[in-house]
């Protein structure tokens, strides 16, 4: 079956008459367990779930391995640090990946013995630092600045200096980029974004190519009750089968209010992979089915930026990305990014096009 049909059934029980397509969420702590444990398929809600297992079942085919699903896209990343790195080992880690992913690491790791190597995700520059490293940590598309790197590439050098590759796929999603078939060891995302796209839960997940390191996940997740809600799994799931047509409006939005925005005077930078004259662009086009719904720009200052924001009347303020509304902010006000002030990320949603330009246009128009 083609892509967009396996989608809508991704991890569904068979048929059974009576019974629901997705079966509901399983509030359970405890499972009726007689015997041998080993007998029972549940036994223990920080163990096992059998709502966790349909979404993780739908995860492993988007990913092309075995997932588990964890409570957030921090508790994935943490997971996996958590199996792989121990007191002496380097980790080479992309100097403009997600902040809350860099404060662990300058902070928790490097407190515990953990070297760390920063690099730009740009130009490939991790390249440069793989001489005895543990892991490779690749965040592609980067955000909020959209650099793009060459995984495959990257994957090679890095198994040739006998590290393994971790590869943050939360922009992209499993349905455009799977970095899994392109070589990395672990593929993890915060399904709190674009793969679930309603904005209305945390999740995380990881994926691997096989059940070497499964295992090792599950027990830390265990043991550290790093465990999804299973209301929040169920949404999830609940969500899949549209994820091909939600992410296909929000890219075609993407790309369109992009050009648009290279258009307009007094935006001095816009990035987005999908333009041809994009830095990211060649790329992209290598590795990525579709180059996603985010789009930056950059405007004079701060206090243009703020009077864009508040201008716009379709496009909310808030810090996540890949919801169905089209959302955006200045991200120089957390202070974690090296950008400029007048930097803006903006996430596209579902919204028609021209009430978005329209919108745009007229806000942009405030903000000079």
């Amino acid at each position: 079956m083609h892509l967009r049909t396996r989608i809508t059934r991704l991890g569904l029980p068979e048929p059974v008459a009576g019974a629901p397509i997705l079966p509901g969420p399983a509030f359970a702590s405890a499972f009726h367990a007689p015997g041998a444990p080993a007998d029972s398929p549940y036994t223990y809600g920080r163990y096992h779930n059998p709502t966790w297992s349909h979404y993780e079942r739908a995860l492993a085919e988007l990913e092309g391995g075995p997932a588990l699903a964890f409570s957030s896209g921090m508790a994935a990343v943490a997971a996996v640090i958590g199996v792989v790195l121990r007191p002496g080992d380097v980790l080479v880690l992309p100097a403009d990946c997600y902040h809350a992913v860099r404060l662990l690491a300058t902070g928790y790791l490097r407190e515990m013995g953990i070297q760390v190597r920063l690099a730009p995700t740009a130009g490939n520059a991790q390249a440069q630092h793989l001489v005895g490293a543990r892991l490779l940590w690749l965040e592609t598309p980067s955000n909020p600045e959209l650099e793009v790197c060459d995984i495959p590439l990257l994957v090679e050098l890095a198994h040739r200096q006998g590290a393994l590759v971790a590869v943050d796929n939360t922009t992209a999603t499993p349905l455009y980029q799977q970095p899994l078939v392109l070589g990395a060891d672990f593929s993890l995302a915060a399904d709190t974004k674009a793969l679930t796209g309603h904005t209305d839960l945390l999740l995380g997940h990881v994926a691997v190519p096989a059940d070497d390191w499964l295992a090792k996940l599950q027990a830390w997740r265990t043991q550290t009750g790093a465990i999804p809600g299973p209301m929040e799994v169920w949404l999830a799931h609940r969500s899949l089968p549209t994820l091909d047509v939600r992410l296909e409006r929000q890219c075609a939005n993407a790309l369109a209010i992009a050009r648009f925005l290279k258009s307009q005077d007094g935006v001095s930078l816009v990035r987005y992979p999908g333009l041809p004259d994009d830095p990211s662009h060649a790329i992209a086009s290598r590795q990525m089915g579709a180059y996603g719904q985010l789009v930056s720009f950059v405007l004079p200052g701060q206090e243009q930026a703020e009077r864009f924001l508040s201008a716009c009347r379709l496009v909310y303020q808030m810090t996540s990305y890949g919801g169905v509304h089209t959302s955006a902010e200045r991200r120089r006000r957390w202070g974690g990014d090296d950008v400029p002030p007048g930097f803006i990320r903006l996430s596209v949603g579902l919204e028609d096009i021209d009430d978005l330009l329209t919108d745009l246009a007229q806000a942009l128009q405030a903000a000079r």
